[in-house]
């Protein structure tokens, strides 16, 4: 089955995630599956970066390294199974780059209900199903 599991997770909203690391942990467990963690940190347009603190970006890295790597202890895998990765730039992008560059088989995720702006401008899941280089799967949640 899947060797590689990529699950995007937004550092600020890590109970979203939940379904989505259950399952790849099942798949971890069942079938030797590697999990990898990935948070996208939002660029900063350079004028507001300019009015930040010195190192505030290399600090949010950090401390959203240190919120995955909480995360990915919490799962229920065989030790060395989970790794994490934080990423800056737009979260479809980064995704699809980190699958690639990571040699994923899948991408793992959940989504919020579509909206009327989701047809317009599209999601970050649906941006990702359509461009990704491996299977994806995307699971609504509640």
């Amino acid at each position: 089955m899947f060797k590689k599991i990529l699950v995007p997770l937004d550092p600020a909203e890590p109970g979203f995630a939940e379904e989505a690391l259950a399952k790849a942990s099942q798949f971890a467990t069942d079938y030797g599956a590697r999990i990898h963690l990935l948070a996208v940190c939002p660029e900063v347009q350079s004028f507001v970066a300019s009015q930040l603190p010195e190192g505030w970006q290399q600090r949010e890295i950090e401390a959203t390294g240190l919120i995955l790597d909480k995360i990915g202890a919490g799962l229920k895998v065989p030790e060395g199974m989970v790794d994490c990765q934080v990423r800056m730039g737009t979260v479809y992008h980064e995704v699809i780059e980190e699958a690639e560059k990571t040699g994923c088989d899948l991408i793992l995720m959940t989504s919020h209900k579509p909206g009327l702006s989701t047809y317009f401008i599209g999601s970050n899941a649906a941006h990702i199903v359509r461009h990704a280089p491996c299977s994806v799967m995307v699971l609504r949640g509640s």
